[in-house]
């Protein structure tokens, strides 16, 4: 590599590195998250302390990574054991965060398949040290990463997802894709749309981009007012919903379970073998309270009332299909009460196409959730999945939330064979969490073979080659 060649790319691979680091912190948040919010704790406080001696920890034991390494694992205050779980899922987010920038933003453009990976957006900014055109679509990009990792780690450990890691990447994506595409109106002029997802930008009397903008949020039918109207629509039932939650007029599905479930733990609770009185380590009583603790995490499969608990998520549910169809109806060009027929702004679209991904995220789970529940009467997917792609459709559009649904089949198909062949932790049973975050990330890293795939499932023709 030449002189020029390195002082070129030093920017970029300083901005990488920063971007791992800001990775590492984001999983030390992470571990917070993982660790306090199962517990009902807050988050900013109380400071970070030892578990075991419940001392206050100094900035020299929170550094990402290396504290752990620095302290070799073990409580400066008291030499208790620190769990290795803290430096792996900051290294795990550090090298995602890596990842997907360095593919974005570093990866050259003659790279052949692993520059084919980074989406038509953040071209506009790929021979910039800084992204300083796409950055926002990249902070959303990483904000669902993040979320991602937590809301496998609490899943996996406690089969639950709690919502707010769900609704942070949802609500962030929303407000990020339009606010990104309204601020880029209002700086470039209005946007002429030549193709679906392509837009070009006026800049005064001339083009500033020959190619156009290619924006991430893909939305069927783009520019259609149809969609527009059933996302706004969709959206519109969605408050309504929860209005006749709010108000008593439906009842919330599965409002008796934690009634349900202490009874039937007090009724399977058995005297265990001796006199009853185990000493602290004594190893069988710490086997029966480790069988206690998942028999209550898989509790939730054998309540035995999950169709009747569809009935009320289907009444929750009409509203929302019924407005998304008048919305459609209203603004359909074709001849509804209050037809549009010209080029919708770019931040309506986006919006749009934003909303309609969380909706399609979250429809295609609740969809599979209640035929299954109805089919094999056990609750067949927790309302946790349901936001977590919504929450992926809002960042990422309508087509990959999708596409991730169907592929963490495979993901799970893979988790029993490791289980059937290695044994030990594989074993056990996981909820479908972790497999959708997997999948999700799977889509996004492998888009040129999906593509391929799916085109020769449809007729392509050709050979199956990537670039």
């Amino acid at each position: 590599m030449s002189k020029a060649d390195f002082y070129m790319w030093l920017p970029r691979v300083t901005t990488l590195l920063f971007i791992g680091a800001f990775g590492a912190s984001v999983g030390s948040l992470i571990n917070v998250l993982v660790y306090r919010l199962p517990r009902g704790l807050g988050v900013v406080t109380p400071a970070s302390r030892c578990p075991s001696c419940d001392t206050k920890l100094t900035w020299r034991e929170n550094i990402p990574i290396f504290g752990w390494l620095i302290l070799r694992g073990r409580c400066r205050f008291c030499q208790s054991r620190i769990s290795p779980e803290y430096p792996i899922v900051e290294s795990i987010v550090a090298l995602l965060f890596m990842v997907f920038w360095g593919l974005w933003y570093v990866v050259p453009e003659g790279a052949g398949f692993w520059a084919s990976i980074r989406p038509e957006w953040a071209l506009n900014d790929a021979r910039a040290a800084f992204p300083m055109t796409t950055w926002p679509a990249m902070v959303v990009l990483l904000a669902l990463v993040g979320s991602l990792v937590a809301m496998t780690i609490v899943d996996a450990k406690t089969y639950t997802i709690p919502l707010v890691l769900a609704w942070v990447p949802l609500g962030l994506g929303i407000i990020g894709h339009t606010g990104h595409a309204l601020w880029f109106e209002l700086s470039h002029g209005v946007m002429t749309q030549t193709a679906p997802g392509k837009w070009i930008m006026p800049d005064g009397a001339r083009w500033i981009s020959e190619d156009g903008w290619q924006w991430t949020i893909p939305t069927p039918g783009a520019g259609d007012w149809r969609w527009i109207g059933a996302a706004l629509g969709g959206v519109g039932g969605l408050v309504v919903a929860n209005a006749l939650v709010a108000f008593g007029l439906i009842r919330r599905s599965f409002a008796d379970y934690d009634e349900w479930e202490a009874k039937e733990l007090a009724a399977r609770q058995v005297e265990r073998p001796g006199d009853g009185v185990a000493e602290p380590g004594d190893a069988q009583t710490a086997t029966s309270r480790k069988s206690d603790d998942e028999s209550a995490a898989e509790m939730w499969i054998q309540y035995p009332h999950a169709r009747r608990e569809m009935v009320k998520e289907m009444a929750f549910l009409a509203p929302v299909v019924g407005m998304a169809i008048i919305g459609a109806w209203l603004l359909n060009p074709a001849g509804g009460p209050l037809a549009q027929t010209g080029q919708a702004p770019l931040w309506l679209t986006v919006l749009s196409g934003s909303l309609l991904g969380a909706l399609a995220g979250g429809g295609v789970v609740w969809a599979v959730r209640i035929l299954g529940s109805i089919a094999f009467g056990k609750e067949a997917m927790g309302l946790g999945d349901v936001h977590l792609m919504a929450a992926v459709g809002a960042c990422l559009g309508w087509i990959d939330p999708v596409i991730a649904f169907f592929g963490a089949a495979f993901v799970g198909v893979a988790w029993a064979l490791l289980g059937a062949m290695v044994g030990g932790g594989f074993k056990r049973a996981m909820p479908y969490g972790p497999f959708l975050a997997i999948a999700t990330l799977m889509v996004l890293l492998g888009k040129p073979w999906i593509e391929l795939l799916l085109g020769r499932l449809g007729g392509a023709s050709g050979p199956l080659n990537l670039p």
